[in-house]
């Protein structure tokens, strides 16, 4: 049996097809099944006033659809602990400020250099010698 790039082709496009519509499975289940949600999954069964008709159940399911589809960083805690090995208090803490000498020697003045002619002129391609 040779598994071609047709087949292939297939599988991928079925995964990927499930991937995008789990979320939607939950209402499909809801519409091909409702006559039992409504009747036999429905808390609200007696309380008809609400009419519910199974909505509850629908939300649940829709509910734990998007909760399993949360990547795992975002499930995580973002609590931490840590724990302090070692610790070493300090009587006395001795600053040393440095001593800075001012000299009177004169800095060189900054000169710019820099010049720009602003060419106006147009662009021209260069000219061929024939």
């Amino acid at each position: 049996m040779a598994i071609t790039f047709a087949g292939v082709k297939n599988l991928v496009f079925v995964i990927v097809f499930f991937m995008i519509a789990r979320p939607v499975l939950p209402v499909l289940e809801y519409a091909v099944n409702y006559n039992y949600i409504a009747t036999v999954l429905c808390e609200n069964k007696a309380k008809p006033k609400l009419h519910c008709n199974g909505k509850c159940h629908l939300m649940k399911e829709l509910a734990k659809t998007a909760e399993q589809d949360k990547p795992v960083s975002e499930k995580k805690s973002g609590h931490a602990e840590a724990e302090v090995l070692f610790f070493q208090s300090f009587a006395e803490i001795a600053f040393s400020i440095p001593v800075v000498q001012v000299s009177n020697k004169k800095l060189p003045v900054y000169k710019n250099l820099y010049s720009h002619l602003a060419g106006y002129a147009v662009f021209h391609p260069p000219l061929i010698a024939a």
